[in-house]
């Protein structure tokens, strides 16, 4: 008996954050920043269900508060990658995750519809992410700007903070590609994932998807047209707020 697919939305959100403590209930636009990650998903075609994983009380109260489904989670986790997989164990019928990131309120819900599209259409595809071309140099070089190059079939090759590829020769005008942090996993692999230890280019980078692909594991590449912000800082969660008063999309 085939197994009916369950695609689950997963934001996992933790209150400490050594930049912006407490930054996932932080005020945009009248409704916490959570919030606003929760409803994006929840403009999501592909996705059956959206659970809020959290450790933290305060988080919970405020996401049941507005309507969300939430789980308690691992104080011990160390990162939301995992806080995810503890999520997907307890939910026996969820076939695929989408790892959306509690810091994003510009989220596309079109792309998270995508990454689920893709595990569909792909039973034996582990893992999918997403990514747009860069266009300002500067930006390209910042280590804190994540990059991907991609092989012809829409494949990750490598992620790096350093400029990738290098321009060797002058005139070369090489394709730069900002990673997004949003993951879409086949229950299978995300289990058997978080199980492996930290890798050494994982541990170079602080980059955890190098472990996938350092066990031989395939991360389909989907481009998007642009970024969606993220809040690191107080700095840009105004920026962002901004943006949601004019009708961002």
């Amino acid at each position: 008996m085939t197994r009916r697919t369950q695609i689950i939305g997963v934001i996992p959100a933790r209150w400490a954050s050594t930049r912006f403590p407490g930054k996932v209930l932080h005020p945009l636009a009248g409704r916490p920043l959570l919030q606003h990650v929760w409803e994006r998903c929840g403009r999501c075609r592909k996705l059956d269900r959206v659970i809020i994983a959290t450790d933290d009380e305060r988080v919970r109260a405020a996401a049941e508060d507005f309507g969300a489904e939430v789980r308690m989670t691992a104080a011990s986790h160390p990162s939301g990658t995992d806080r995810v997989a503890e999520v997907v164990q307890a939910e026996g019928e969820a076939t695929h995750a989408i790892n959306v990131q509690g810091d994003e309120p510009l989220v596309d819900p079109e792309l998270i519809d995508r990454l689920a599209e893709a595990l569909i259409e792909d039973p034996e595809l582990p893992m999918v992410t997403a990514a747009n071309a860069l266009r300002d140099p500067e930006t390209a070089a910042n280590p804190n700007v994540v990059k991907v190059v991609v092989n012809t079939l829409g494949d990750a090759l490598y992620f790096s903070r350093s400029l990738i590829p290098y321009r060797r020769n002058a005139g070369e005008d090489p394709p730069y590609y900002r990673h997004h942090g949003l993951y879409g996993y086949s229950r299978s692999f995300l289990l058997q994932f978080v199980a492996w230890t930290p890798s050494p280019l994982e541990r170079a980078e602080q980059l955890e998807q190098l472990r996938a692909l350092e066990h031989g594991a395939r991360i389909r590449v989907l481009m998007a047209l642009e970024d969606s912000m993220g809040v690191d800082t107080p700095e840009q969660a105004e920026e962002v707020e901004r943006l949601l008063e004019r009708g961002a999309a």
